[in-house]
């Protein structure tokens, strides 16, 4: 049996304060007093500020204003007021102005990726290439402007009339982030809902409120029109009075499965269409005949991808006696031997997690599975390493049974859990016993039995080997991992709302 491993991370933490305090100096939005509403600077009418943290060092480094309702009045007042001559552009029109806001974004890359390290711990090496993303999203839906554009015409079965099927803007969207990937999951809401011909208030989540900041000026230099494109900074209270605002007309939503309950409470009493991508607790199935130097070399980007704080990853490894112990031993290994560190360290794989209130629940379910018999092979529940931040040494439990805390929940957190099953049908079986339904891997060199696997697990996503999102494939959950999708031409459809026209042939 795999003897336990323990993470020696190394930091020069005075270094770190240094780099970190010069990183926020040289950044243009630190302290900010204003909403972006109508594109204008337009201060906060609200009394309250929410203090920005750096996770990795404690310290306050920046604070925007808690929006008051006058605010939430505005944003969308002058999204309604923009929508008007908005949808009134070609789609092609429309797609213009998204490329250049793509070149504007990746303009931006150096700024947008520091601050949302230094809002959330993401290490730079994920952040850098926050920009390049987003620009990317832009891009895809921009080449879609062709699919609004084509003619629907359907004939009527007795063949003397036809329908035209038209597709409008469904209107002024509430787009409310999450803050483990703030720039790219409000993108692949705003691409899709501005070529649509929407316009949109966003609300980030009070930990990452000032990234989105270049996002909305890289809108406006890209010469999206005043009010296309709103921002508003507060806490829930403030995103309640979002969702529920009479100017609405749909929501997005990221984030927890708890809040987004909530969302879609709210939503189904005022009948408004809502896409919610919620929690997930994915599952990594390793077959008997997995090449498991193949699944060393993608494991952390696979199961641990931002400090284990993504929706998708797959937490839970199941694994059958055929390669169990081989599969325990390289897990540990691996995150044992990944750095852990100062997330502005380009060589840094394991950052901070984003806030003290999750490190809290992080720890807990680490003691958690202690508690009910899991066994540590890589971490525990560790003192903090530097003495400093929030950070929680990455984690590995073998022998965990399904039932435990630890497989069922959500953790958010550098925590992986390996699960033996008898087989293959066991290992489908388990993998299919959880309340979510987002991601999920099968690790195989036979990728044909490796498919017939994946299909028959019940969640939204789902690779062969690997796992990743396809702009162009839509990506959603089933069950508590939420409703509706994005990406694709589905996650476009999400933003339009269907008129048919009968006409004589």
């Amino acid at each position: 049996m795999t003897a336990a491993v323990g993470l020696t991370p190394t930091l020069d933490v005075e270094a770190m304060l240094e780099r970190h305090r010069a990183a926020a100096a040289a950044l243009p939005y630190t302290h900010v007093s204003d909403h972006i509403i109508g594109g204008e600077r337009r201060p906060s009418r609200g009394s309250g500020t929410i203090p920005v943290v750096d996770p990795a060092t404690g310290e306050q480094w920046g604070s925007v204003p808690i929006a008051d309702r006058a605010d939430v009045d505005e944003a969308v007042a002058a999204a309604r007021a923009a929508f008007t001559e908005w949808r009134a552009l070609s789609p092609s029109a429309r797609a213009v102005l998204l490329t250049r806001m793509a070149d504007e974004v990746e303009a931006r890359a150096h700024d947008l990726g520091v601050t949302n390290t230094l809002e959330n711990g993401s290490p730079v090496a994920e952040t850098s290439r926050a920009a390049a993303n987003a620009a990317s999203i832009l891009r895809h839906f921009a080449g879609l402007a062709d699919h609004l554009e084509r003619a629907d015409v359907r004939p009527f079965p007795d063949g003397l009339n036809e329908t035209v099927v038209n597709r409008d803007p469904v209107g002024v969207c509430a787009l409310i982030a999450p803050w483990n990937f703030p720039i790219n999951l409000v993108v692949i809401k705003l691409a899709p809902a501005l070529l649509a011909g929407c316009t949109v208030v966003i609300k980030p989540a009070s930990p990452t409120p000032l990234s989105i900041r270049y996002l909305v000026d890289a809108a406006h230099a890209a010469g999206i029109p005043a009010g296309v494109v709103n921002l508003i900074t507060g806490n829930g209270e403030i995103g309640d009075a979002l969702v529920r605002h009479e100017g609405i007309d749909k929501v997005a939503f990221t984030g927890s499965t708890p809040v987004g309950r909530r969302i879609a409470a709210a939503c189904g009493e005022l009948l408004r269409p809502v896409t919610l991508e919620l929690g997930g607790k994915s599952s990594a199935i390793v077959l008997p005949d997995a090449d498991l130097d193949h699944l060393g070399s993608v494991l952390v980007r696979s199961c641990l991808r931002n400090t284990g704080q993504t929706c998708y990853i797959s937490t839970r490894i199941l694994a059958t006696p055929a390669n169990y112990d081989a599969v325990v031993q390289l897990v540990a290994e691996t995150i044992a031997g990944s750095t852990l560190g100062d997330p502005l360290d380009d060589a840094t794989v394991f950052g901070p997690v984003a806030t003290a209130s999750q490190e809290a629940t992080v720890r807990g379910y680490l003691r958690a599975g202690v508690t009910e018999g899991a066994r540590v092979v890589a971490g525990g529940d560790l003192p903090n390493p530097f003495g400093i931040g929030t950070f929680t040494t990455p984690t590995v439990f073998a022998d965990v049974a399904p039932e435990m805390t630890i497989a069922r929940e959500e953790i958010f957190g550098p925590v992986i859990t390996i699960i033996p099953v008898r087989d293959v049908e066991h290992a489908i079986e388990v993998a299919n016993n959880t309340p979510f339904g987002l991601g999920g891997i099968v690790f195989g060199r036979d990728e044909a039995a490796a498919y017939e696997v994946a299909r028959r697990v019940d969640t939204g996503s789902i690779g062969i080997n690997f796992f990743a999102s396809n702009h162009s494939a839509p990506f959603g959950g089933r069950h508590d991992s939420g409703m509706g999708v994005e990406y694709g031409v589905e996650g476009l459809e999400a933003y339009l709302t269907p008129q048919s026209v009968h006409r004589r042939r």
